[in-house]
């Protein structure tokens, strides 16, 4: 796998020439930003820029004019790669605020093993409903310790309105729900995103995050996904590096609230 052509074709899909990620989600295109308007339930903010010191400010500007004006909290999705190079300084006294930073790691998809069983005492359940989206949102909230809430009504929303672009599953101790993950497709790109794979604490390092990213490759290489693409936090980075997953870049979340 050549790093830099990937990356290229990453941003050029996935960036520049993003599609909406969910129903109701509007995407707007100009020579320096692609940015997603998704509503109160959905994910908004700017996939990608093409700026210069000139232009950086006022296009800054911009996009927190749009946004504010609907009353909306956005992300400006920042890659290390990106420029100007001290657009993370211009962010900031703008008024966002930097979250953690995550490594952006590609896989090609039939090279990762499909092998998908799990644990002892685990068994896989695939999401297909209201009561399924409930007990992935259990895990989100102790897994990573936030609330879930958006997300899940996001994945509701896929499920009803659009279900041909995802899948998710939700590992089960018996009645108890321990890890869960998803995997989302955006038709005509060479990219499958794994996304929210997480595990409570008691049921960590026993090999089912390995599990759930075979389910999702698998799944992935079935339906023509060149590659798998995950935004890594530190927990998971290595786990995904001796899975085969190169990392590409950078890419920390950049977040403006309005102001009350």
């Amino acid at each position: 796998m050549n790093h830099d052509e990937v990356l290229a074709t990453f941003d050029a899909q996935m960036r520049r020439n993003a599609r909406p990620d969910g129903p109701g989600a509007r995407v707007d295109r100009t020579d320096t930003t692609t940015r997603q308007t998704g509503g109160e339930s959905g994910w908004n903010g700017v996939l990608w820029s093409g700026l210069d010191a000139e232009s950086a400010d006022p296009v800054i500007a911009e996009q927190v004019e749009h946004f504010t004006g609907l009353g909306l909290e956005f992300e400006w999705k920042l890659y290390a790669h990106d420029l100007p190079h001290d657009l993370p300084q211009r962010l900031l006294a703008a008024g966002f605020t930097a979250e953690p930073q995550e490594a952006l790691m590609v896989a090609e998809a039939d090279r990762q093993s499909t092998a998908a069983t799990p644990p002892e005492g685990i068994t896989l359940r695939e999401v297909t409903d209201e009561a399924g989206v409930d007990l992935m949102a259990v895990v989100h909230d102790q897994a990573f310790g936030t609330d879930g809430s958006r997300i899940r009504r996001q994945l509701l929303k896929q499920l009803t309105e659009a279900p041909e672009t995802v899948v998710a599953v939700v590992a089960m101790a018996g009645d108890v729900p321990v890890s869960s993950a998803r995997v989302e497709f955006v038709p005509g790109t060479d990219f499958a995103g794994l996304w929210g794979g997480g595990t409570v604490a008691a049921w960590r390092g026993r090999g089912i995050f390995r599990t759930l990213v075979a389910y999702r490759a698998r799944i992935a290489a079935e339906r023509g996904y060149r590659y798998l693409q995950v935004d890594a936090s530190d927990q998971s980075r290595p786990i995904l590096a001796r899975l085969g997953f190169a990392q590409l870049s950078t890419t920390t979340p950049y977040v403006y609230q309005p102001k009350s």
